[in-house]
């Protein structure tokens, strides 16, 4: 039997996580799968045939040592599940700004290099909105992650700086769709579509991970829906085993606010044969 490393990390108790249900799928065709915690020190990567990167949902408080782990498992016998470049190239958000160049929309956004309280102003001028989002460009769970009035801004302005104090920041506006659609998340393995959902946050809040209390519906995309993830999934650099193509609506027009390539959650809960079918997938291509 085969072996592959689901790579996950420690104290996942709070968290939402599925990943358990590739188990069984994956034993039957002829897959021996066992969690790893990518913490783990002097670990035997080449005793596994593959590695998939999962649930490593602290990764973004500890870059350098989260892709030195993954270098590891590359030049281990193991194959790493998204390759390691393609995990470089999304780790940053400023993986959206390749992609509009490459025609896919995405939320209009002001990149700051280095955050600078002018950033602010300028954000509300370049929108013309009543609030902003910030987040960083390396995150996970809607860390570092603020929605702010101009009044809001003030208050806690001090204590944002401190935040973002050496890192950089995307500025947007803030969406009232999030609240009053949700945010749909479509599901490619292999860039073959698999299922789709929608994300609504809890009544006060905007966040629309479980974690924060989100809610989660399955749904049936529609043509737009599928014609933008699909473009999206076209203009990535290299195939990818799995990808959460998330996407919002801006006055009727659907963007992307993100490509998950890293640590998504792949919601196998949500679709019976979600489980089975990225167990087939990964398994081709090992056939």
């Amino acid at each position: 039997m085969r072996k592959v490393a689901i790579l996950t990390t420690d104290h996942l108790e709070e968290f939402f996580v599925y990943d358990r249900l590739l188990q069984t799928p994956l034993k039957t065709l002829g897959w021996e799968s066992t969690e790893v915690s990518w913490h783990a020190i002097n670990h035997n990567w080449d005793q596994y045939d593959a590695v998939i990167v999962r649930s490593t949902w602290d990764y973004q408080a500890h870059c350098e040592d989260f892709l030195a782990c993954l270098q590891v498992i590359d030049n281990s016998s193991a194959v790493l599940c998204n390759s390691m470049s393609l995990i470089e190239w999304n780790i940053s958000k400023r993986y959206l700004k390749e992609l509009e160049n490459k025609g896919v929309p995405i939320i209009p956004t002001l990149w700051a290099d280095e955050l600078q309280e002018h950033h602010f102003a300028a954000a509300f001028a370049k929108f013309d909105c009543d609030e902003i989002v910030i987040k960083p460009y390396i995150s996970a769970n809607a860390d570092g992650t603020y929605r702010l009035t101009p009044a809001q801004i003030t208050e806690q302005l001090s204590s944002i700086m401190q935040e973002y104090k050496d890192r950089s920041a995307m500025i947007q506006p803030f969406l009232t769709s999030i609240i009053e659609e949700g945010e749909y998340s479509l599901f490619y393995f292999n860039s073959q579509y698999s299922h789709a959902i929608c994300k609504q946050p809890a009544k006060g809040d905007f966040r629309v991970q479980e974690e924060h209390g989100g809610q989660l519906t399955s749904i049936e995309p529609s043509k737009a829906m599928f014609a933008i993830a699909e473009q999206t999934i076209d203009a990535l650099p290299e195939e990818a085993l799995y990808a959460r193509v998330d996407i919002v609506s801006l006055n009727g027009e659907l963007m992307i606010i993100e490509v998950e390539l890293i640590e998504p959650s792949l919601y196998f809960n949500m679709d019976d044969a979600s489980a089975e079918f990225f167990a087939k997938v990964f398994a081709s291509e090992f056939a």
